[in-house]
């Protein structure tokens, strides 16, 4: 489970950074945490990903943070009220984290997203976040496009690439060291600046 410094610290930091909003989105998001505390995973799931899809505008990074691709902390994100694929996964998987649901059951997967449809020949990177019931199980995909959240087999518009949580990579069936994902490392780094602590 994660832990944070004190949710008044969080909220001053982002109304200190960003503004009013930014601030009052913050406390809503400390809120939401405590008030989820102890519910079944599945729920945590449907709520984790509704509270981020429902508040958070898509943008790209080039259009909020003038660079072709950033890592955004949930601070950074909810400070800035947009957010890409990454931004909206690395939210949810902090927050089901704090949850209390294990880093084994959540990666952050990186795919091809057929643009148009399964039959599509147009594919985009973009990156969901999936939850594995157990090890061997098929994850369920949060989406910052689809709100509903489906099994990995109905969503035939996604094909995986990679993923990776706190324990490790996950290529072709390899497990690898997370040392290599340095974007990876480099949020980590910035988000126990904010005040969280593995």
């Amino acid at each position: 489970m994660l832990t944070l410094a004190d949710d008044a610290s969080l909220i001053a930091l982002a109304k200190q950074r960003y503004g009013a909003a930014a601030g009052a989105l913050v406390q809503e998001w400390r809120e939401f945490i405590v008030a989820q505390k102890g519910v079944p995973e599945a729920d945590a799931l449907k709520r984790v990903n509704d509270f981020f899809n429902r508040r958070i505008r898509f943008a790209d990074d080039a259009e909020i943070w003038r660079q072709p691709d950033y890592w955004a902390t949930p601070i950074e994100m909810m400070g800035k009220g947009a957010g890409d694929c990454e931004d909206y996964t690395i939210a949810k998987y902090f927050s089901l984290r704090e949850l209390g649901v294990p880093a084994a059951k959540l990666r952050l997967i990186y795919v091809k997203a057929r643009i148009g449809g399964p039959a599509s020949s147009i594919t985009q990177a973009h990156m969901v976040l999936g939850y594995y019931e157990t090890p061997d199980a098929q994850p369920l995909v949060l989406d910052s496009l689809i709100g509903e959240i489906r099994p990995a087999a109905q969503r035939p518009d996604l094909v995986p690439v990679f993923s990776f949580n706190a324990e490790g990579v996950y290529a072709g069936g390899a497990v690898s060291s997370i040392e290599r994902l340095s974007r990876w490392k480099d949020l980590q780094l910035k988000m126990k600046a904010e005040g969280y602590t593995p």
